[in-house]
Formats: C-alpha cells, structure tokens, sequence
C-alpha cells in the first residue's frame, strides 16, 4: 500500500509542475528571422491550440500565425501566435494581428541582429507539432539580457497563499470536526470490544464450570 501511496503523491506532483510550467509565463531572448501564416489542421493535438482569433468561429481548420526565430546558441524556436480571448490559459490575448505585425517589423539577420524578448506559454514538440504560443514582444539589448519573470513569481506566491489558506482551514476543521468523530468511534468500537470479550470470558467459564 506504501508504494501505491507513493506513486499516486509523485504522479500528482508531476501532473500540477507539469501544468504550471506550460501554463505559466516564461521569457525567450531571441532574433525573429520571418514571419508566416499557415493554414493547420487541428487534430489529435487539440488540447494544446486555442479556439482561434478572438471573433471567429471554432474549426479543426484554420489559419494560424507563425512566428520564426533563433536564439543566441543559432537555435531554432518556432512560436504560433493565437489569441486566447477569454478562455484558458486566462492570458486574454486578442492582438494576434497587431502582435504579428510587430514580430514582422522586428526581423533581422545574423550580421544585423536585433534581439527582441518574447513572453510566451506553452511547450514546443516536434513530434506533436506542438509549438509555444507568443503573448508579447520587445527589443532588448542584447541575447544576454536577463528578464525576471514576476508574472510568474507573483502568481505562484498567490497560488502558495491559496494554498497554505485551504490547508490552515482544512486541519483546523479536521481537529474540531472530524478527529472527535473519529475519537469517539474508536473510543466506542474499544468498548465493544471489550464487552464482547467480557462475555465470551463469562461464556467461557460457565463452560468450564459445569
């Protein structure tokens, strides 16, 4: 049973770090190389694209912006840019165009680089045509700029309070609610117990006596 417990605490722990790190914030430095619009067919990989442009209907279907880059080590990274409107994650983002229009006038060349920060969510899988969705951009100085992602330092304290508040309330209802109930259903089985054993003691001797 130890071993059952312990794997359903570590699978657990894996699947919410597993969902905080694509949902959260995180910051690329970059150098935007092109832009494109490509028509994609959403399939078995649904979970990981938004519904679409902010206005527009749902399909398995549609055009979707690209955005392409390398990073300082001549890494590829490819972005889509979608909005997320008012669904999840709760970025709402409805300046896909006007996001892509940016990234269009950003792009450089190696022997001309002009780095740009790009805050995105989402995880980037080949395999699964997979790729981060870009929230927004800006120029920086250099590949070597370091950005302090607050966004997600300050939620994950706000989901720590949330948490540690659920907790401190649950224990304390435990104690007085529930650890009594439980006390006195010990307490009461040990009773029972101890008078059934009374009585096969007396059983027992009335036996042995006649």
């Amino acid at each position: 049973m130890a071993y059952v417990k312990w794997t359903f605490i570590i699978l657990f722990w894996a699947v919410l770090l597993s969902f905080l790190h694509y949902t959260l914030p995180q910051n690329d430095i970059v150098r935007i190389t092109d832009t494109y619009e490509k028509r994609e067919d959403i399939g078995a990989n649904s979970l990981f694209w938004t519904r679409g442009d902010a206005g527009a209907s749902p399909n398995d279907s549609r055009d979707v912006f690209f955005i392409q880059t390398r990073r300082a080590g001549d890494d590829i990274m490819v972005y889509r840019n979608e909005d997320t409107g008012w669904g999840w994650p709760p970025y709402f983002k409805f300046n896909s165009s006007n996001l892509q229009a940016e990234a269009a006038d950003l792009r450089s060349t190696g022997s001309e680089p002009n780095w740009v920060a790009i805050r995105h969510y989402g995880w980037r899988a080949e395999f699964l045509s997979i790729f981060p969705n870009a929230v927004a951009l800006k120029s920086v100085e250099g590949p070597d700029v370091r950005i302090i992602p607050w966004r997600a330092i300050f939620i994950l304290i706000v989901l720590f309070a949330v948490f540690w508040a659920i907790w401190v309330r649950w224990r304390r209802f435990r104690a007085a609610r529930i650890d009594p109930v439980l006390s006195e259903a010990a307490d009461s089985f040990d009773d029972a117990a101890h008078g059934l054993k009374s009585r096969r003691k007396r059983v027992t001797d009335w036996v042995r006596g006649r």
